[in-house]
C-alpha cells in the first residue's frame, strides 16, 4: 500500500462527476409529468454510470492503482492529487528550520529540507526574512513540549508584526508534536498553519500551498511503509566531517512510559541498497563520520528483496524478550553494519540509539573486529530494579542486564558504555531507587542522560499506573543518580589518564578560541591546544588542524564529563 501521507479521499479526474440523475420536486403533484417508464431509464442509467465508474479504492490514498513512480529524479507523483504541481511549487519562498530533541529530527529537518528543496524552496538561516518557518519537534517529555509552545507565542507576535510589512509568514509543526497534539495545535489561539507529523514530510509542498490560500492544512498520518527511502537527505552537519544515516523507523517495543510508537508509528525498516548508497554519497564528499539512527537502531530488519526473507528467527540478547511475537527473515542489523563499515575503512561508524534486547554476539563481534566501528554502546538501562522494569515493559530484569553488559566487556574490553535512566516512574520506592544507583556503581558509564519521569498520554502508564511519585521525589531522586554517575564516570575516564588515544577533530572548543576540541573512538569529547603540529615524528613540517582530521592524543587529565587536556600530540592520521 502506497503511504498514507495525504487527505484520505480525493476526487479522480478520469470521470465527471453526474450533476443530476432528476429534477427534486417538493411535492407528488409537481412530479406527475414523469412517467414510470422515464423513471426507470434514468434510474438504469445511473446504475450503468456507477457500475463503470470508480470503485472505492479509487477514491482511497494509498491503493496502488494509476500511480508513477520515476525514479530519474527520484519523485512520486499521485495523478488523482486535486492541485497541480505548479501550485505547489515554493517559488523561491524562504524557509527557516527549528530542530528540537534526538539525532532522529535532525535527520528529518534534511529530509523535509531535500523534499521543499526540490520544489524551489529556498534555505535561511536568519529568521526575520523566513517565508515559512518550520519547528521539527519533540514529546518525549512535557518540558521538551512546553518549550514549542513557548517559541509558539514568540513567533506569532512575529508574525503579526511582519503581517503589516511583508508577505505574511506561515509557522509549520513538523514531527512528533504535531502527531500527539495535532487538535489542540490547530485549534489553540491559531498559532500555526501546518502541522505534518513524522511520516507526512512528503506532503510539505502541497500543505504550505493550502496554508498559501489561508486555510490551516495538516496530515499527521503514521505509515506502515515509509522509510524516505528514496530522498536523499541533505545533510547540514557542522564542518561537514559527520552525518547522520536514518535507517529504521519506528519502534515496536512498547515500553510502557514511551510515546515513540504512537508519534512515529511501527518499525519498519529502510531498504539496504539506499542506505549504503548514501553512505558512499557521503564517503565521495569527504565525511569522517556517521552515526546510524534509528528509534530501535539494531532491530533492523530488511525485508525489502525476496533473497533476505527465509525463516530464521531473530536472535535476541540472553534473557530478553519482547511484547510482541518473534520475527522471521529479513537482513539484519549485524549484515548492514558489516556493509556500511566496509565502505570506506577510514570512515567511523556509530550507531543510536539501540535497545540492549538486540545485541547477540554477532553484533558485538563485528564491532570488536572491525576497526572502524566505534568501540561504544549506548545501552538504556532505565531502572536498576526488576521491579521497575517489569512495570516499564521492558522486556529484561537487572540480572540479564548485568549479564549482558559482563558480555559485551568481554568481547569488547575497551568499551565505552552510555545509558538513560528514569528517575521516579510510577510506584517506583526508595529501594528501587538504590537498585538503580548500585547498577550505576557496577557498570561505570561514560556518558548518562539521566531524567525525572513525565507521564505521556496514550502510553500504557498513563492507561494502567499511577504516576504517584512527588515531584519532589523524582528531583531529589534524579539528583542522587547524577550525582553518582558523575563520580563514577569521573573514576572510569581517570583511567584514560595517560592513554593515546584516536580524535576525530569537530572544531574550535565553546570554552575558548584557542583550543580546538574533537571525540575518542568511545564517544569522548576532548579538548586541546589550536596549534600546528608535525605531519609525521620527527619531521620539521608542520600543519594547521582542521576540522574533520583525525589526531593521535595524549591524555593528560580529565573530568567526569566533558574533557581531557592534551601533553602532547603524536602524528595526524591521513
Amino acid at each position: 500500500m502506497e503511504y498514507l501521507r495525504k487527505p484520505l479521499f480525493t476526487i479522480p479526474q478520469q470521470w465527471t462527476p453526474l450533476r443530476c440523475i432528476q429534477p427534486r420536486y417538493c411535492s407528488k403533484l409537481a412530479n406527475t409529468s414523469v412517467t414510470p417508464r422515464e423513471r426507470k431509464t434514468t434510474v438504469n442509467k445511473f446504475k450503468s454510470q456507477i457500475s463503470s465508474g470508480p470503485s472505492f479504492q479509487d477514491f482511497i490514498k494509498g491503493v496502488s492503482v494509476n500511480k508513477t513512480y520515476n525514479a530519474a529524479d527520484e519523485e512520486y507523483y499521485d495523478k488523482h492529487s486535486y492541485l497541480s504541481q505548479d501550485l505547489e511549487m515554493g517559488n523561491s519562498r524562504k524557509v527557516y528550520f527549528e530542530t528540537y530533541g534526538c539525532q532522529m529530527n535532525v535527520n528529518d529537518t534534511e529530509i523535509a529540507w531535500s523534499i521543499l528543496q526540490r520544489k524551489g524552496y529556498q534555505r535561511t538561516v536568519d529568521l526575520s526574512e523566513a517565508d515559512v518557518v518550520l519547528l521539527v519537534t519533540c514529546s518525549i517529555r512535557e518540558k521538551a513540549e512546553q518549550t514549542i509552545w513557548n517559541r509558539l507565542q514568540q513567533l506569532t507576535t512575529m508574525k503579526k508584526r511582519r503581517l503589516k510589512t511583508h508577505t505574511p509568514m506561515k509557522i509549520g509543526i513538523l514531527g512528533c508534536m504535531a502527531e500527539r497534539l495535532k487538535t489542540e495545535l490547530l485549534e489553540r489561539e491559531k498559532l500555526v498553519d501546518v502541522l505534518a507529523g513524522p511520516d507526512a514530510y512528503r506532503d510539505l509542498p502541497r500543505l504550505l500551498t493550502v496554508a498559501d490560500g489561508g486555510h490551516q492544512a495538516s496530515n499527521v498520518l503514521l505509515s506502515l511503509e515509509e522509510t524516505y527511502a528514496d530522498i536523499m537527505p541533505v545533510h547540514h552537519a557542522p564542518h561537514g566531517y559527520s552525518a547522520f544515516v536514518s535507517i529504521m523507523r519506528g519502534c515496536d517495543n512498547m515500553c510502557s512510559y514511551c510515546i515513540v510508537p504512537f508519534t512515529r508509528g511501527k518499525e519498519r525498516s529502510r531498504p539496504v541498497i539506499s542506505i549504503l548508497d548514501e553512505v558512499r554519497m557521503l564517503s565521495d564528499q569527504g565525511v569522517k563520520e556517521v552515526t546510524l539512527l534509528g528509534q530501535n537502531v539494531n532491530s533492523y530488519r530488511d525485508t525489502s528483496e525476496e533473497q533476505f526473507c527465509g525463516s530464521d528467527v531473530t536472535k535476541l540478547s540472553q534473557g530478553f524478550k519482547t511484547v510482541y511475537r518473534s520475527k522471521q527473515g529479513g537482513l539484519r542489523f549485524s549484515d548492514l553494519l558489516d556493509r556500511v563499515s566496509r565502505i570506506d575503512p577510514d570512515m567511523r561508524i556509530r550507531f543510536t540509539s539501540p535497545h540492549p534486547k538486540d545485541f547477540p554476539d554477532e553484533v558485538l563481534q563485528l564491532i570488536a573486529e572491525r576497526r572502524n566501528i566505534c568501540k561504544q554502546i549506548h545501552l538504556p538501562a532505565q531502572s536498576g530494579s526488576s521491579t521497575v522494569l517489569k512495570a516499564m515493559r521492558r522486556g529484561y530484569t537487572r540480572e540479564a542486564y548485568l549479564d549482558l553488559v559482563k558480555n559485551i566487556k568481554r568481547i569488547i574490553p575497551e568499551v565505552s558504555l552510555s545509558s538513560d535512566f528514569i528517575s521516579g516512574f510510577c510506584g517506583e520506592t526508595e529501594d528501587d531507587q538504590q537498585q538503580t544507583l548500585s547498577l550505576i556503581r557496577e557498570v561505570g558509564y561514560n556518558v548518562g542522560f539521566l531524567f525525572a519521569y513525565s507521564m505521556r498520554k496514550k502510553t500504557h502508564a498513563f492507561h494502567r499506573l499511577q504516576d504517584d511519585v512527588p515531584a519532589e521525589v523524582k528531583r531529589q531522586r534524579l539528583e542522587e543518580c547524577i550525582g553518582v554517575f558523575r563520580e563514577e564516570a569521573a573514576r572510569v575516564n581517570a583511567a584514560l589518564i595517560g592513554s593515546t588515544q584516536l580524535v576525530l577533530v569537530e572544531g574550535e572548543s565553546k570554552r575558548s578560541a584557542k583550543d580546538l576540541c574533537g571525540r575518542t573512538d568511545g564517544n569522548m569529547k576532548v579538548i586541546f591546544p589550536k596549534e600546528d603540529v608535525a605531519v609525521r615524528p620527527a619531521e620539521s613540517n608542520t600543519a594547521s588542524v582542521n576540522a574533520g582530521d583525525y589526531l593521535l592524543v595524549k591524555v593528560g587529565s580529565g573530568t567526569s564529563l566533558k574533557s581531557h587536556h592534551i601533553l602532547k600530540y603524536l602524528s595526524i592520521k591521513c
